[in-house]
């Protein structure tokens, strides 16, 4: 049992390590955020696009369900978010979402699994370069979160104009008679 605890220790602190050492070099520490809707393939396709109108895109396969936008400077936000920090401003600061999604089904409906990932990259001088940087999880899951509210509005759209065609077959029908 104590050689468990010790070979516990031992691994959280190897892992800490390794991700402190990640951190310092600009390792690849980019983290994947997924979420699964309940919603056809084309509707959630057209749904993430939307999501993402507002930035310039790079990469737009709907065949494999990959979505990447150009790289977006950010640099008077990472300034003024850091500002409050030890941390000496940056030179350029910049980062690209890449989106992609893929097919599935959940209890026998047709379902999409939508993955996030935010590369954010900054560089502190001219001889520096670019340094990858850990991203803090808000602006992916805020991704995900419109996705999914686009999703939901298409869909009360949808039903909507299903039920109001309906109505029109009804009364066709009724008079017809």
């Amino acid at each position: 049992m104590n050689r468990a605890v010790k070979l516990l220790c031992i691994v959280m602190l190897l892992s800490s390590c390794m991700s402190a050492y990640k951190k310092s070099v600009g390792g690849d520490a980019d983290r994947i955020f997924t979420k699964i809707y309940i919603s056809e393939y084309t509707l959630a396709w057209e749904s993430a696009v939307d999501a993402l109108k507002a930035s310039p895109m790079d990469i737009v396969n709907r065949e494999n369900g990959t979505l990447q936008t150009k790289w977006i400077d950010n640099t008077a936000e990472r300034n003024l978010i850091d500002s409050a920090g030890s941390v000496s401003s940056y030179i350029k600061a910049q980062y690209r979402f890449r989106v992609s999604l893929a097919k599935g089904f959940y209890d026998g409906k047709p379902s999409v699994k939508v993955s996030v990932q935010k590369e954010q990259q900054i560089q502190r001088d001219v001889l520096e370069g670019y340094i990858n940087q850990e991203s803090d999880g808000i602006q992916e899951n805020s991704l995900l979160y419109r996705i999914g509210k686009v999703i939901d509005y298409r869909k009360r759209i949808q039903d909507l104009e299903n039920q109001k065609l309906k109505r029109q077959l009804e009364n066709a029908a009724q008079d017809s008679k």
